[in-house]
């Protein structure tokens, strides 16, 4: 097994309709054959190079039942993990896409209602065996039988030297665009970062089961990924899957299933993860418009000439993985 590219979710069809997190990755990578696998039906798919597709319309279920299959061997198997998310405005665009060095967990956590907070607290969600926001847990007992702080870490840490190669190799892919989407960035005055066409760049998922939106929460997002890599991580985009997609992959990895040096992460933005100036919470709210489009192309466009170097050389690159200094 060579590539394995892994989508979240399809809207109808996996082709000949509007495209969801996999269609493009069906049709432009010809993944035409069907493959069956026990436990996780009509999810998988292949082409002739060697490159297999996988959406998870059954979650994490569907990629248990794909590694565990004893038909397949992926000790040697390269992973992109896509889809789409809500993007930082302090840092890219809708239409931006990343690749990231660490997945952050922002599912396990304390909470306390932001109405009833101290005074002195910025938001309410702290870490667990902290004793306020923003900072790490001194007491590892806290969270019951964990003996030491690190084994509390909510960050994921990938391939860096990976997650860098591949940015290289997509940093000047050119992305699609749309008119409305270039019509609605006019409107994020203050945030330059936001008002600039799409782009490759590189910097950290954060996943939550919870759609959580606005400029409160976005600071705890940028925060909590902060905290949780060591000041080295750039909270960039935001979603509802990355986080239990990759705590799945460190267990089969634990037990030898796959390499876990050799699993990418590539999220693109959909939509911001707050609301323009002026605009209230609850209209910007899941507003993701014509922006998923724009999300699905660019996801395919940045990772396809990664995909196709690893296929092309396989030679190269079945026993040795790329690696790009910093």
């Amino acid at each position: 097994m060579k590539f394995v590219v892994v989508a979240n979710w399809e809207n109808g069809a996996d082709r000949g309709d509007a495209p969801g997190e996999y269609q493009n990755w069906v049709e432009r990578e010809h993944l035409d054959e069907k493959v069956s696998v026990r436990g996780a039906p009509d999810v998988v798919r292949r082409n002739k190079a060697g490159l297999y597709g996988v959406v998870l319309r059954h979650g994490v279920t569907d990629l248990v039942a794909f590694v565990l299959d004893p038909r397949f061997d992926f000790h040697h198997t390269y992973w992109l993990f896509t889809g789409i998310s809500g993007v930082d405005p302090n840092v890219a665009s809708v239409g931006s896409v990343a690749w990231a060095r660490w997945v952050v967990d922002g599912d396990a956590l304390r909470e306390i209602d932001d109405r009833t907070i101290p005074k002195d607290w910025p938001y309410g969600l702290y870490a667990i065996g902290a004793s306020r926001p923003d900072t790490l847990p001194a007491n590892p007992n806290h969270y019951g039988s964990v003996n030491d702080v690190a084994e509390l870490s909510k960050a994921y840490p990938l391939n860096q030297g990976l997650a860098r190669w591949a940015y290289r190799i997509s940093r000047t892919v050119v992305l699609s665009d749309d008119p409305e989407v270039a019509v609605r960035r006019k409107a994020w005055v203050g945030f330059p970062a936001a008002q600039k066409p799409p782009s490759v760049l590189m910097g950290e998922t954060l996943g939550a089961k919870r759609y959580w939106h606005g400029a409160p929460r976005n600071r705890w997002a940028e925060n909590w990924v902060k905290l949780w890599t060591k000041g080295q991580g750039l909270f960039v985009m935001t979603n509802e899957e990355s986080q239990t997609r990759q705590g799945e992959m460190r267990t089969l990895a634990s037990l030898g299933f796959v390499d876990a040096n050799r699993i990418m992460v590539l999220r693109s933005g959909s939509n911001f993860s707050m609301p323009p100036p002026g605009t209230d919470v609850t209209q910007s709210m899941g507003d993701e418009g014509p922006g998923q489009a724009v999300a699905f192309d660019n996801n395919e466009r940045a990772g396809a000439p990664v995909v196709a170097e690893i296929l092309d050389h396989w030679e190269r690159y079945r026993d040795h993985v790329p690696l790009a200094p910093f």
